[in-house]
């Protein structure tokens, strides 16, 4: 039982990182920037909005984005940041799919234990590659744009991004730790032979009153 609950804690924890994965690599609210001084930014209600995919001036009355569409004079750190983040998402889909079809509660077609532990510990490395992933492009980014320009605070995209790599790397440990028995090494409890005269499973061993009837 215990067992089972872990792959649901980690898979839902997987889960819910990998939406916010996507939800911090779809939208532009990364760092919030400033082109002059922060006070005079705060007093003009401009600021500059920068993400993976576009840069934006918001303020009261007008928000305006123009998108990165020269790939070639990107900086460095954007492309990289983007290439992972997009990395993430689209592991997030094998990685889901391996640990829904190892869970306990799902069973295939000539299904044993020994493929759904090798599911789950494969969905569980892809999940915290897609944690390091997001960490690398979440951390690398604010630090990118600082140095170009006055960063002035972090957007909502990167709290998203963040968060939810944080949930795909302990979902994935979760998922790693949850290991069953030893499909190799069968309990004699649960082991059977087939006995053609009686056509059904009889225990492995027979009893010892059985056996003394017989030398009697």
């Amino acid at each position: 039982m215990a067992h089972m609950c872990r792959q649901l804690i980690g898979g839902a924890a997987s889960c819910a990182g990998w939406v916010g994965v996507i939800v911090g690599t779809a939208t532009n609210d990364w760092v919030r920037t400033c082109e002059y001084a922060v006070s005079t930014c705060v007093r003009m209600d401009e600021l500059g909005s920068r993400g993976l995919w576009a840069e934006c001036v918001i303020s009261p009355a007008l928000s305006h984005c123009v998108a990165h569409s020269q790939i070639l004079s990107l900086p460095a750190y954007l492309q990289t940041s983007r290439a992972l983040m997009i990395c993430a998402c689209l592991l997030g889909l094998p990685a889901m799919m391996l640990v829904l079809m190892a869970m306990s509660c799902v069973r295939l077609q000539n299904d044993t234990a020994a493929v759904k532990l090798r599911r789950a510990r494969v969905g569980g490395v892809l999940f915290i590659l897609m944690a390091v992933c997001g960490i690398i492009s979440t951390v690398w980014f604010p630090i990118g744009a600082h140095r170009d320009e006055g960063l002035m605070s972090f957007g909502f995209s990167l709290y998203a991004g963040w968060v939810g790599s944080g949930l795909c790397l302990v979902g994935g440990c979760m998922i790693l730790c949850c290991h069953g028995t030893d499909p190799r090494n069968p309990s004699r409890e649960n082991s059977f032979y087939y006995s053609r005269k009686r056509g059904g499973a009889s225990p492995l061993d027979p009893p010892a009153n059985h056996a003394k009837n017989a030398m009697v």
